[in-house]
C-alpha cells in the first residue's frame, strides 16, 4: 500500500494551501499522488430519488456513479473508516497519499502553524515535521512555510522512493507488514510463476485476489 501523510493542524492554519502545493511539486517531479480529505459532516452525493440512492436504498453493496470525466464510488459505512481502510480504494497505482486531518491516527503527520491560528496542537503522534510562519521550540524539524521544496524532499527521500517497489498483502482487507524474507519470497514465487505463463511480457504490477467461500446470513 502506497505510505501515507497527513497534514494536520488548527483551522486556518493553511493545511489545503499547503497540499496544493506540495501536489504541485510532487507531481512536476513525476510522481503520482492521491488525498484524502477528512470532514466531521455528512457528505451527501447520493440525492434522496437519483438513480444512485434508490439502488444503495434497496441493498446496492456500493455503487459508482460513472460519466465522461470522472467516477465516484458511493459505500454506505457503519463507522468512522481509516485513512488505511480508504487508501485500499484507491489502489496501488500512487506513489504518496496525502491525508488532509486525520489527526488521531497512525500515519506520519506534518503539522501547519500559523501564529494567528493558535499554539501548536497537543499529543501528536508519529509528527515528522512542522511548516510554520514563525521559529518555534521544538526538536521536530521545522520547516518555513514557503519551503515547500524542502518539505517535497523530505516526502520524497523519506516515503515515496523507498516504496517505489513494493509487495503488499491484505488478509481479511487488513494490511498485513511483511520483513524482508517473506517479502521476497512471496515477490519471486509470483514472478516466477507468472512468468511462465503464455504471452505474458515484463511484469510491472501484479494484482491476485483470494476470496474463501462462506455462507452469507440470510442465504
Amino acid at each position: 500500500m502506497p505510505l501515507i501523510v497527513s497534514i494536520v493542524g488548527r483551522s486556518k492554519s493553511g493545511k489545503t494551501t499547503l497540499i496544493e502545493k506540495l501536489l504541485t511539486e510532487l507531481t512536476g517531479r513525476g510522481y503520482q499522488v492521491a488525498t484524502i480529505k477528512h470532514t466531521c459532516r455528512d457528505v451527501n452525493l447520493d440525492e434522496p430519488g437519483k438513480d444512485s440512492w434508490r439502488h444503495i436504498r434497496a441493498g446496492s453493496h456500493s455503487t459508482i456513479l460513472s460519466s465522461p470525466g470522472k467516477v465516484v464510488l458511493i459505500k454506505p459505512v457503519k463507522e468512522e473508516v481509516t485513512p488505511g481502510e480508504l487508501a485500499r480504494l484507491l489502489g496501488e497505482d500512487c506513489d504518496l497519499i496525502i491525508a488532509e486531518g486525520f489527526k488521531q491516527g497512525d500515519a506520519p503527520k506534518i503539522e501547519v502553524h500559523r501564529r494567528e491560528a493558535g499554539p501548536l496542537l497537543s499529543n501528536i503522534k508519529k509528527l515528522i515535521a512542522i511548516a510554520s510562519d514563525e521559529p518555534l521550540e521544538s526538536k521536530v524539524r521545522q520547516f518555513s512555510l514557503e519551503d515547500v521544496k524542502g518539505l517535497a524532499d523530505l516526502l520524497e527521500k523519506g516515503m515515496i522512493i523507498p516504496q517505489l517497489e513494493r509487495t503488499s498483502l491484505y488478509i481479511n482487507n487488513v494490511p498485513t507488514p511483511l520483513s524482508t524474507f517473506p517479502k521476497e519470497f512471496i515477490t519471486n514465487t509470483l514472478l516466477g510463476m507468472v512468468s511462465s505463463l503464455k504471452g505474458v511480457g515484463e511484469v510491472k504490477s501484479l494484482d491476485i485476489f483470494l476470496r474463501r467461500g462462506t455462507k452469507r446470513k440470510g442465504r
